[in-house]
C-alpha cells in the first residue's frame, strides 16, 4: 500500500495514540504486544527476520519523514526570502520617496498659487466625501452608511458567515475552504476516543457521546469524499473534523440540512489561498468569484459578457438585419 491507500487507517491510530497516556512509546508498546500475541510475527520466520522486516520500514519511513521535513523548510525558507526581499524593496521605496519629498524645489509665484489652490480643492473634496459615508437611519432604526449595499429579499434572514467562512452555531462551529469543511465540536467535558460516537458518511455525520443525545446527526448539505476526511480529538474535550467536498468550486451554505441558512454572497476567501491553487483551478475559483460580484450588483457575468460582445459583432457584421423586435436573454 503507498500513498493515499495508507491514510485510511489513520483516524483508527490516532484514535489509539489519544488513549496512550504514555505516547509514542506506550503506542510502539502496544502494537508489538498485539503483533507478538495475536500474529505469527515473532515466530513465523527466521530469528531474525521480524527484526530485519521492522528496521526496513522503519528506514523507509524515516527517509520520507526526512525528505518531508526538508521539502517543508525548503518552502518555508523561500517563503521567508521573498518576504524579506518584499519588506527590504518597500523599505528602499519609503526611503527614496522620503528623499524625494525632502527635496527643495524652486516654484514661480504662479505655480505656488496653483499648487494651493490644488491643495484646498482636494480638502473640500474629501469634506464632501466624508459627509456622505456617514451613516444614515434606515426604517427600522439601523445606522447605514450612503452606498452600503442593500441585502435582497431572498438573502434576509440568513447568517452572516464568521471568520472562516462558515457558521458559529450553539452546539458548534465550521469553517470552509472551497477545497473543504472543518468542523468543530467542543464536547463542554474530558472525554476519551472510546467515549464517542462517530460517523462520517458520505452524505451523512453524527457526532455524540455514548449514551447521550447526539450533537449532530442529520444529512450533509453537500456530498462529500469519505476516504479523505477524518476527525481527531483535540485536547480530549472537543472533536475537529475535516470533510473534504466533491465539488470544489461551491461555498456551502449550511453544514446539515437543519442548518440555518447562510449567505455565501457575503462569504470573503482569502486571496492568499488562491496563490495555493494550480493556474486551472485558480483561473475558475476568480472567474467565480468575479461573476458573484457582477451578480449581486445587477451587472452581466462574465459569460453574459461574452455572449453580448458576440451579439454585438454579428449585429456589426449584418448591419441590414432589422434586430429592433428581438429579445435577448
Amino acid at each position: 500500500m503507498v500513498g493515499k491507500a495508507q491514510d485510511r487507517f489513520d483516524g483508527i491510530l490516532l484514535s489509539i495514540a489519544q488513549e496512550c497516556d504514555g505516547g509514542v512509546q506506550e503506542m510502539m508498546d502496544v502494537i508489538f504486544s498485539f503483533l507478538a500475541r495475536k500474529t505469527d510475527f515473532y515466530t513465523g520466520g527466521s530469528s531474525d527476520a521480524a527484526e530485519k522486516l521492522i528496521m526496513e520500514k522503519f528506514r523507509k519511513h524515516g527517509e520520507s519523514a526526512r525528505k518531508e521535513a526538508a521539502r517543508k523548510k525548503a518552502e518555508n525558507d523561500e517563503i521567508d526570502r521573498k518576504r524579506r526581499e518584499k519588506r527590504e524593496k518597500e523599505e528602499r521605496e519609503a526611503n527614496a520617496a522620503a528623499q524625494e519629498d525632502s527635496k527643495i524645489c524652486e516654484v514661480t509665484d504662479e505655480e505656488a498659487q496653483r499648487i494651493e489652490e490644488e491643495e484646498k480643492r482636494k480638502k473640500e473634496e474629501e469634506s464632501k466625501s466624508k459627509q456622505q459615508e456617514k451613516p444614515k437611519e434606515t426604517e427600522n432604526g439601523e445606522s447605514k452608511k450612503e452606498g452600503e449595499e442593500e441585502e435582497s429579499e431572498e438573502d434576509k434572514g440568513k447568517l452572516k458567515p464568521n471568520s472562516r467562512n462558515g457558521a458559529t452555531l450553539e452546539n458548534y462551529n465550521w469553517g470552509q475552504t472551497l477545497e473543504e469543511v472543518e468542523l468543530r465540536v467542543p464536547l463542554k467535558g474530558t472525554y476519551k476516543a472510546r467515549d464517542l460516537v462517530i460517523d462520517i458518511a458520505k452524505k451523512h455525520l453524527k457526532i455524540g457521546i455514548k449514551g447521550k443525545e447526539p450533537i449532530i446527526d442529520g444529512e450533509l448539505y453537500k456530498e462529500i469524499k469519505q476516504e479523505e476526511s477524518a476527525w481527531v480529538l483535540e485536547d480530549r474535550n472537543c472533536v475537529v473534523a475535516n470533510l473534504e467536498k466533491i465539488n470544489k468550486m461551491e461555498w456551502w451554505s449550511k453544514l446539515v440540512t437543519t442548518d440555518p441558512e447562510l449567505n455565501t454572497k457575503k462569504v470573503q476567501p482569502e486571496n492568499s489561498k488562491l496563490s495555493d491553487l494550480d493556474g486551472e483551478t485558480r483561473g475558475m475559483v476568480e472567474k467565480m468569484m468575479y461573476d458573484q460580484r457582477q451578480k449581486e450588483m445587477g451587472l452581466p457575468t462574465s459569460d453574459d459578457q461574452k455572449k453580448q460582445d458576440m451579439m454585438k459583432k454579428f449585429m456589426d457584421a449584418h448591419p441590414e438585419m432589422d434586430f429592433s423586435k428581438c429579445k435577448f436573454n
